[in-house]
């Protein structure tokens, strides 16, 4: 356990400080570590930050309580991912409401080429756990995929013991903490998915699952997925939930439809007719939206080369080809590259010809333009 980690977790267990603050606070102090390091008078002037939150910063008990934290999570085999390392999942750093820290078991690439989230209701008929097998199998002919969904009974199990069968990597997206597998009847798969996949939560050890968890954790299933196949989902739940999120977050989404009269269609066919969905035919169609090639087959070659560049001018260029054009105080915030810093990054890269700047501190990809 290294000191920065801890320190990394004292951030999010101090009162007062949520995730938006954890980014703040890091972006001005330049770490976790100098956070706490930090003189309470300039604390104060950081935006966000009252008295009592500077108190309680400035508290060893929250630093004790952190090392516990640690102790435990490396007695459990679960690895702490926090929002500035390489590990971190790249697809949730653009997005403004993402966890800072998370807690990852298991030996899931969650920055896998292709990821794919299958989702749906508790109440899976045996049409929808038959859909969901077939989607999986379809998606086991594609190099780098990693599938995942919520643990939970109905679509979400069906798609883990479906991955398990056609050896496919999946992450479980927990409401509780790592060692608190809910419901209890899937720790054994649980356990089996940990050997290429794994278990993924924001809460700390210990965590019992309550209802606010589970809204909260399909912004995490909606975040990390290139795509989103919804299988069967009333006119309300958390699958629907899930779609919403996804769809705020720009990502592709699918619905599979069903019956008119389906209890359990109805999400689905009202996510297709008020087009917050694609209409999922076959894993076939979905792929050929996506641009995606099967195992074996050369893959088309990337729009941008991004070999040459640093992680911080990837992660600008990642974040500029999601917005067509950005504010460099924008860029700074979802980036956490320091305003400076930033200024001379978009310099190299327009002169790289890569980005464009334009009228009022905004930039764009070159190709934009």
């Amino acid at each position: 356990m290294s000191e920065e980690q801890m320190y990394r977790v004292a951030l999010g267990l101090t009162s007062g400080v949520g995730d938006k603050l954890t980014k703040i606070l890091v972006s001005y102090c330049g770490s976790a570590t100098e956070v706490f390091k930090t003189k309470r008078g300039k604390l104060l002037k950081i935006p966000g930050v009252g008295p009592k939150t500077a108190d309680a910063l400035l508290s060893k008990q929250t630093l004790l309580e952190a090392e516990e934290e640690c102790t435990k999570a490396e007695k459990e085999g679960a690895l702490m991912l926090f929002f500035t390392d390489t590990d971190y999942p790249q697809r949730l750093k653009t997005i403004d409401d993402a966890p800072t820290l998370l807690y990852l078991k298991g030996n899931a690439n969650v920055n896998a080429q292709k990821i794919v989230a299958i989702v749906g209701t508790r109440s899976a008929t045996s049409y929808g756990k038959k859909i969901t097998e077939e989607i999986v199998e379809g998606l086991s002919h594609f190099d780098s995929m990693l599938i995942v969904s919520g643990l939970a009974y109905g679509i979400d199990i069906t798609t883990h013991k479906a991955a398990l069968k056609y050896t496919v990597p999946t992450l479980g997206v927990m409401a509780a903490g790592v060692d608190v597998v809910y419901p209890a009847a899937h720790k054994g798969i649980a356990g089996q998915m940990l050997a290429e996949g794994g278990l993924l939560t924001e809460y700390p050890m210990g965590t019992k699952p309550e209802a606010p968890y589970f809204p909260a954790r399909n912004r995490i299933i909606a975040g990390l997925a290139d795509a989103l196949i919804v299988v069967e989902a009333a006119i309300k739940g958390g699958a629907l939930i899930t779609a919403d999120i996804a769809n705020s977050y720009n990502k592709d989404i699918f619905a599979v439809p069903g019956n008119v009269g389906s209890t359990y269609s109805e999400g689905c066919n009202r996510l297709i007719q008020t087009h917050k969905a694609g209409i999922f035919t076959s894993v076939q169609d979905m792929v050929f939206m996506m641009n995606w090639e099967k195992k074996g087959l050369p893959k088309a070659p990337p729009l941008l080369d991004l070999s040459a560049l640093s992680e911080e001018e990837k992660l600008v260029v990642s974040l500029l080809q999601q917005n067509k054009e950005m504010l460099i105080d924008e860029l700074s915030w979802k980036s956490q590259v320091p305003v400076s810093l930033l200024a001379s990054l978009l310099l190299g890269l327009e002169l790289q010809g890569m980005i464009k700047s334009m009228p009022g501190k905004k930039y764009t990809l070159a190709q934009n333009r």
